[in-house]
């Protein structure tokens, strides 16, 4: 069953005196079954961020749809949307986006002071998922006093307290090590067989072969994308490298 279907997405930017266009998206379909852990791939400029903005409804679209478990995105009343990002979506971004003023309990529990949960039910989430995420004995420390890989465990603790519908990550591993990275990425598959739905934005070969599905971007359009099957994640790298050399010199995927 989809959670999320994005159907003739399309998106113009117009310059400030309406002198130019941009076709960022062109007639984008598709949609992400509940549990499914997506990639999305492409060169820069090809409409991944855009994409991105718009299944987090931070943007919107100039034709099309995006429905999240049957909820057009568009049509939210403008004071609706905050809550709904916030209760609905769970974010990851390569710069953790922590407040150093905060600890990491603080910032983790953030969206749900702000949806004026009661401290208890804040407690009783976040102890779990702390034990789970390896971060327990980091609650009382802030954000400069703990390692990139650990900030990035906090911002998935903040991202999944509020149980959300669609975990929403944008290059998550681009600000890491390789270790960190590894670490981020089996988390991240923990995660998603825990039932959890994911679309990670990403230009990285090594994070995307870890996703169940990969749809590759170019020139505002889905134009390939490759299923896991059978695949280790070492097969499904050399297919995804294969693709990324078609895409770089513009030629057609069989």
């Amino acid at each position: 069953m989809s959670i999320l279907e994005v159907r003739d997405l399309k998106k113009i930017y117009t310059s400030r005196f309406g002198t130019q266009k941009v076709e960022a998206l062109r007639r984008v379909t598709f949609s992400v079954e509940r549990g499914e852990y997506v990639a999305v791939m492409g060169e820069s400029g090809s409409g991944k961020t855009t994409l991105l903005n718009l299944l987090a409804a931070l943007d919107k679209p100039t034709a099309g749809t995006v429905y999240l478990d049957g909820i057009d995105l568009a049509r939210l009343p403008e004071k609706d949307v905050a809550a709904f990002r916030r209760d609905q979506l769970g974010f990851v971004f390569q710069e953790f986006n922590l407040l150093d003023t905060f600890t990491v309990e603080d910032n983790i529990y953030l969206p749900l002071v702000l949806a004026g949960r009661p401290h208890g039910e804040m407690a009783a989430r976040l102890e779990p998922l702390a034990r789970e995420l390896g971060i327990s004995e980091l609650l009382k420390k802030y954000p400069y006093e703990i390692s990139g890989g650990q900030k990035q465990r906090a911002a998935v603790a903040r991202a999944l307290i509020t149980e959300p519908k669609l975990l929403l990550a944008d290059e998550p591993t681009g600000a890491l090590d390789s270790r960190s990275t590894d670490e981020l990425l089996s988390l991240f598959a923990e995660v998603n067989r825990r039932g959890q739905t994911i679309v990670m934005v990403t230009h990285s070969v090594k994070a995307a072969s870890r996703a169940s599905r990969v749809l590759f971007i170019r020139d505002g359009e889905v134009y390939h994308q490759l299923y896991r099957g059978g695949d280790t994640n070492e097969q499904l790298y050399q297919k995804i490298s294969d693709t990324l050399t078609v895409l770089a010199t513009g030629g057609d995927v069989a």
